[in-house]
């Protein structure tokens, strides 16, 4: 046929043409498509370009069938296709069309490993890189796209309108050399090793460049090499790259662990302004303030040319008033006081807090306050349960080291049995009173720790239950209680060294199941009931009482919530109340008081609610 342009035809003349074509061309079908011969395999013989009908834009749908001319291969002499391929193209419902059409979706699991591993080998071979690190005597190429994916500093610098972003070549400076040239490397690889003697550097650059996962795991790289003869290193380390949980916890360490941390060199070699730190603290881990004391001396002693002017400073965060007497007095004819008139007034000062003991509940101040290791133990010692089982087991809850009683780090302990309401005098454990499940007693023993068993001592004048038991000015005082027929508000006390009970003031209200405790130099009582259970009539009340032995009489103070059969006792400069009965439960609730604000204020609870217990405190080991 003609090879030309084909001449202009009607619309009829199209459709008629196209319609002959598809009629009479055999379905592809019915041809493999492999035994299709390639078009133009033999160079030699190039047919010319064919030109199909052009079809009119009137349609909206047509079918268009392409069919190859009908030359032969002069090399098979055959022809190049034999066959025509239909399809339908949709322009009025395409989506009609995609709808029969099947999808998937193709993920390849590992494609992100395996491209930033080309992306490794690029830099290996320095290929495609784009940016210069120059860091001392490195010189570090690499590709600003994966610096800026892992370090927000580098995104910064890149991404923005900065004198960096347009340089290729760009000078690093306050970073080791070798520490960002591995995390450099671990952008590429996500691989880090890390060494004692380097990690700190490690840190260091990953702080720089916000490599927030690295700070992670380098911190808790050094948590786990924490030491008493490091930790004041590593503590000042984090502090100055501003790691907080780094800090926190070799603060702590080095808290909880004093003693030995103050027999390394790096103690000796702290400057004044990091030894204030230490000893302001109230979470020291020691038995007593003398042994903080003896670490700043020893301190001082390092270096006393360079370190007497601190002395006076760093004096007043001792608890001066806490040490031994005999200690201060000697301190007067020290060289190291003798001439510094600062330390001279701060000696006077706890010299009058020694000399008027009356009058210290009036000189309380923050140097008074005994630091949280050195206040004790504090025990629960009977009661009643929900129940209405007599608790005769004995808990304790220690306040040690950093951790105070409000803390989810402390707990109670089952440590033995006893019976009765007790108290401590002059380190011995007393029982008072008590029913025996027959009869109100007035009989009184005291717990030999060393032969494990419970003595009788002198009996008090009434026999009584729910009294409340507690020591004062080497006297134990027995208050309130229930004799059998009503309450009391009769107050006696026993002088240990006479073997004797006295009469003294009596409170204003009749009260049994009192809590009472020593304070300050007072006396409080709080809660309690005015009648027994079995009268209708019976009130609990939430009145708190002090008595000031002084001159013998009674004042109110804020009132406690209403509980009865509570128990109160002193314990790291605050009043702690324990469990009590408010007419529905049996409580495990745990109050303090301030004296200071007058006000009290929740703390942890105990395990079990129980009421008509008893608590004291004992100085632990």
């Amino acid at each position: 046929g003609d090879h030309g342009n084909p001449a202009p035809s009607s619309l009829g003349q199209e459709i008629h043409s196209l319609t002959y074509l598809r009629s009479s061309t055999p379905p592809l079908s019915q041809t493999s498509i492999h035994s299709l011969p390639l078009p133009y395999r033999c160079p030699r013989h190039r047919p010319a370009r064919q030109h199909l009908p052009r079809p009119s834009r009137v349609l909206s749908q047509m079918v268009l069938c392409f069919k190859t001319p009908n030359f032969r291969d002069p090399c098979e002499n055959k022809p190049y296709f034999h066959s025509y391929t239909p399809f339908r193209l949709d322009t009025q419902y395409p989506e009609e069309m995609n709808d029969h059409r099947s999808k998937e979706q193709f993920h390849a699991v590992n494609h992100a490993e395996q491209t930033l591993h080309k992306i490794e080998n690029y830099l290996k071979e320095k290929q495609l890189c784009d940016v210069l690190l120059i860091v001392g005597h490195l010189r570090i190429p690499a590709h600003q796209l994966v610096l800026s994916s892992v370090s927000y500093y580098f995104a910064a610098m890149f991404t923005n309108d900065v004198f960096e972003a347009k340089q290729e070549e760009v000078r690093m400076e306050g970073v080791d050399p070798n520490a960002l040239n591995s995390l450099v490397q671990y952008g590429y690889t996500g691989v880090l090793h890390l060494k004692e003697d380097t990690i700190e550097n490690l840190l260091a650059a990953a702080c720089l460049l916000q490599l927030t996962q690295v700070i992670e795991v380098c911190s808790n790289f050094l948590i786990r090499k924490l030491h008493p003869s490091n930790c004041l290193r590593i503590r000042s380390f984090g502090d100055t790259q501003g790691c907080t949980e780094l800090l926190s916890v070799a603060h702590n360490y080095t808290m909880e662990h004093f003693i030995e941390v103050i027999k390394n060199q790096e103690f000796l070699l702290l400057p004044a302004n990091e030894i204030s730190k230490l000893l302001c603290s109230d979470d020291i881990n020691v038995p007593e303030e003398e042994t903080i004391f003896h670490a700043l001396m020893k301190w001082v002693g390092y270096d006393v040319q360079g370190r007497q002017g601190d002395l006076a400073m760093l004096l007043s965060f001792i608890r001066l008033p806490l040490l031994p007497p005999q200690l201060l007095v000697d301190l007067e004819n020290s060289s190291m006081f003798t001439g510094d008139l600062e330390c001279q007034k701060l000696l006077m000062e706890v010299m009058k807090y020694h000399l008027l003991p009356k009058r210290q509940p009036m000189m309380q101040s923050p140097q008074t306050k005994p630091r949280k290791s050195t206040v004790g133990a504090l025990y629960a010692v009977g009661g009643m349960d929900a129940m209405k089982c007599n608790r005769n087991g004995l808990e304790s809850i220690i306040q040690k080291g950093r951790y105070i009683l409000n803390t989810p780090m402390n707990s109670w302990l089952h440590i033995g049995t006893m019976s009765g309401c007790v108290a401590t005098l002059e380190g011995p454990m007393y029982a008072v009173g008590g029913h025996d499940g027959w009869s109100y007693l007035n009989t009184v023993e005291r717990w030999d720790p060393e032969g494990c068993q419970w003595n009788y001592v002198a009996s008090m004048s009434t026999p009584k239950s729910t009294v409340g038991v507690v020591a004062l000015n080497n006297k134990l005082y027995a208050i309130g209680g229930h004799d059998g027929s009503s309450c009391l508000k009769s107050m006696e006390y026993f002088d240990p060294h006479t073997n004797k009970w006295s009469l003294c003031a009596p409170m204003s209200k009749r009260r049994g199941g009192v809590g009472v405790a020593a304070y300050n130099g007072f006396l409080y009582v709080a809660g309690g009931h005015d009648a027994p259970a079995s009268n209708h009539c019976s009130r609990l009340s939430d009145c708190v009482e002090r008595y000031d032995p002084k001159n013998d009489s009674w004042s109110t103070v804020a009132p406690l919530s209403v509980r009865d059969a509570v128990a109160v006792c002193p314990l790291g400069g605050k009043l702690y109340v324990v469990g009590g009965y408010d007419g529905h439960t049996y409580l495990n609730t745990v109050e303090s008081y301030d004296a200071q604000n007058n006000e009290w204020k929740e703390e942890v609870p105990v395990n079990t609610g129980r009421g008509g217990t008893c608590v004291v405190v004992v100085k632990l080991p």
